[in-house]
């Protein structure tokens, strides 16, 4: 079926495919910087990763260098429909003799983040911002819940440091700028005191959040965990107490990661909840198998009932969509960009739904015509839609892309170091 046979039979039910592909091209998902170089970044000279995280493989071509990254995102983003925002973590700064050389995480400034605002500048793009609270000998394993007041400033300094470039990239970059607070902070084992530890964990976020910033521009987040490596027993920044901590401040939102919670639990369900209560909310999208092992998003079912959810709420303005995962088993290129046009395709499945008949059917109590009718739409000649709004970005359609990978690798990737 050619597009304009497939716009037809979406006009029958009062979807216009022309305004969803222009909608679409207009909303930000922010690609994550260390899916290229399995979370490692340029910050430490003796790199591990803690708190639960964990790369699998190591195939040829890992990033690293920033050139060398920046060298890989710029491939992904010609490879991917649909308006692309880059999120860094703190861990990613570049030191030069420039801008005065090394300093640690508590000290980092602005101007250790100014490659990535040329960067940025140079290709329209907005940058999001994650403090780095992992892979640094100050985890005592704990960070901001630490009862070692020295480990606790350190980090509670580097959360501030963070409010500070996270200003300077929303200023610099006329985007607003996501600011994640993330930590693995837990026990391995059950602990003699949960209190403390999360009494602790707020001081700390709300010590960060003292740190002045524009409110309109700067959007902090608090995002849970059920557990980790290392963390089993017990997570600091539980659910409950990051939506609470959200819930009690204006200047905080919640971001929820697909794979942050119990495998019976989905994040789709969590969307409407929050958004019945607050103006903004932010997303990582994941593929968790099992566990929080951050696979490849696929097109998959709760991929596309994520972002039929946002679409549904009307909330593509305000819900701040981002990736979050790093696969070294495969081409790392590859793996950015099948997981970023799946997203696309989930946002723009969305937004060929007839949701205004869907939820009359709902409130009719027509349940039966519901389930048919829903059945029915996954056949739907989207496929057709898809390749007409990869055509309308000036990007490759499917099948067309993967040939590109394969000369990157060949000229750029196997002839890095391992």
């Amino acid at each position: 079926m050619s597009y304009s046979e497939a716009k037809k039979k979406y006009a029958a039910l009062g979807i216009d495919t022309d305004a969803a592909i222009e909608k679409l091209r207009k909303v930000p998902v922010a690609l994550h910087c260390w899916q290229g170089d399995d979370v490692g970044g340029f910050d430490q000279k003796e790199k591990s990763l803690s708190g639960g995280i964990q790369i699998t493989g190591n195939y040829l071509g890992k990033a690293t260098t920033p050139a060398e990254l920046m060298q890989d995102i710029d491939k992904v983003v010609a490879l991917v429909p649909g308006t692309v925002k880059l999120n860094l973590h703190a861990c990613y700064a570049i030191f030069d003799e420039e801008n005065g050389g090394w300093v640690d995480r508590d000290k980092l400034e602005p101007k250790h983040f100014s490659k990535w605002v040329e960067f940025c500048k140079a290709r329209g793009m907005g940058c999001d911002f994650n403090p780095t609270f992992f892979g640094h000998p100050m985890c005592d394993p704990l960070t901001l819940s630490s009862p070692n007041e020295d480990t606790r400033k350190f980090w509670v300094e580097h959360g501030k440091a963070s409010v500070r470039i996270s200003q300077y990239l929303a200023d610099e970059l006329g985007q607003p700028c996501v600011m994640n607070i993330w930590t693995g902070d837990g026990y391995k084992d059950i602990p003699a005191d949960r209190l403390g530890p999360r009494v602790r964990y707020k001081e700390s976020f709300d010590e960060i959040l003292s740190e002045p910033f524009d409110k309109t521009k700067v959007f902090p987040c608090a995002e849970s965990k059920v557990f980790g490596i290392g963390v089993e027993s017990y997570t600091v920044g539980s659910a409950e107490w990051c939506l609470k901590y959200a819930a009690g401040r204006d200047d905080c939102i919640s971001l929820m990661d697909n794979g942050h919670y119990h495998p019976t639990e989905v994040v789709s369900d969590k969307i409407s909840a929050i958004l019945a209560y607050d103006k903004h909310m932010a997303l990582h999208i994941t593929r968790g198998v099992r566990w929080d092992s951050d696979h490849v998003v696929l097109f998959d079912d709760e991929t596309k009932e994520i972002c039929k959810e946002i679409v549904r709420c009307d909330a593509l303005d305000r819900v701040f969509i981002a990736l979050d995962y790093f696969d070294a088993s495969i081409n790392r290129i590859s793996a950015w960009v099948t997981g970023f046009r799946n997203v696309q395709k989930a946002l723009l499945f969305a937004l060929l739904q007839p949701n205004d008949k869907l939820k009359a059917l709902q409130d009719e109590g027509r349940f039966g015509e519901l389930m048919a009718l829903q059945e029915e739409l996954k056949i739907y000649p989207f496929g057709d839609v898809w390749g007409e709004y990869c055509r309308a970005c000036g990007k490759p359609e499917d099948g067309e892309w993967y040939p590109e990978i394969l000369k990157y690798e060949n000229d750029v990737l196997s002839k890095r170091g391992h």
